[in-house]
């Protein structure tokens, strides 16, 4: 809070420094001061543009930690390779921000990629900012995996649920619960893969599924599985919730999960585009190292202010 108080603070500051400034070089007519004026402006506006998104980051849960699952879409190893690329972008994504990050369970694909990933990201404002990232992601390319050098299309599906705290209850009942015990396919020591180590957690109502498989205790797994399908349960409830208040509104209810919200073009040009906001760039690969923050903050702010994309600025950078 006092991080947040300062801040406010130092900007009313800042502001009050350059009207001051202004006022002078008006009064005794000095354009020698244009230039620092011009880049002191600059500076508030990214002060404020900081602030504004901290008033749109007041959730009730985007204070919380993440649970990312990204998975490919149907192509097989194409596919498979994209959903790799995608969660080596958010991992350097949340290396940037100085996130820590927990893989719960991975499954490798056949020939490369993977199959799936769910990853705990933990971070103030982690969920946040991830939600805005939820949806279908699409990669146009020349395939790498085609001797004849063909442009391929493939996608992948990113999901984000809030890590849930133990003091939110949410009703699960042992009768309800499946829980396979397996042994670990993936990468690890000995002992990952002679035992049956990972856990794989049901929930018969909704069919809602978790697992983890990448600890050595089969405790530790079980943990880490239940405490992914509390959060999961938690976001299904809500969704429900929502979908209940919309009807009783008369609202549509936007359906974001399933549908397209980036295209990264490598041939025959190179443009990152969100479908959402228009937002766009030709730089590609500082995208995949995790350069995500303007589409991040762009949307959180289109969802905001409740304005279609068109009204956005179909800025470039």
């Amino acid at each position: 809070m006092r991080a947040e108080i300062q801040s406010y603070q130092e900007t009313a500051s800042e502001l009050e420094d350059l009207q001051i400034l202004f006022e002078l070089a008006i009064e005794e007519e000095d354009l020698g001061v244009g230039d620092e004026i011009i880049a002191g402006l600059d500076h508030l506006n990214r002060r404020i543009d900081k602030i504004e998104l901290s008033v749109i980051l007041s959730g009730e849960r985007d204070r919380n930690n993440a649970i990312i699952n990204i998975r490919p879409g149907a192509g097989g190893t194409e596919s498979q390779d994209w959903a790799a690329m995608l969660m080596r972008m958010y991992l350097r994504w949340c290396e940037g921000k100085s996130y820590q990050t927990e893989m719960i369970d991975l499954s490798a694909g056949d020939e490369a990629g993977i199959k799936s990933a769910t990853i705990l990201v933990n971070g103030d404002l982690a969920y946040g900012y991830l939600k805005a990232e939820a949806g279908i992601h699409r990669l146009v390319r020349i395939s790498p995996f085609d001797f004849n050098k063909r442009r391929h299309t493939s996608f992948a599906s990113l999901s984000v649920t809030p890590e849930i705290d133990d003091n939110i209850e949410v009703e699960l009942s042992p009768s309800e619960l499946r829980i396979d015990f397996y042994r670990a396919s993936g990468a690890g020591g000995q002992h990952v893969n002679t035992t049956d180590s990972a856990v794989r957690i049901t929930h018969v109502p909704t069919g809602i599924v978790a697992q983890c498989q990448n600890e050595r205790s089969q405790h530790k797994n079980r943990e880490l599985a239940m405490k992914v399908l509390r959060s999961r349960l938690y976001e299904h409830y809500q969704l429900i919730q929502q979908e209940e208040i919309a009807q009783l509104k008369g609202d549509q209810v936007e359906i974001s999960f399933g549908s397209q919200i980036r295209s990264y073009v490598m041939h025959p040009y190179r443009l990152v585009k969100d479908t959402r906001t228009n937002i766009e760039t030709g730089n590609v690969d500082a995208v995949l190292d995790g350069e995500i923050d303007r589409f991040i903050e762009s949307y959180l702010k289109y969802r905001a202010n409740r304005r279609p994309a068109d009204d956005q600025n179909n800025s470039s950078y």
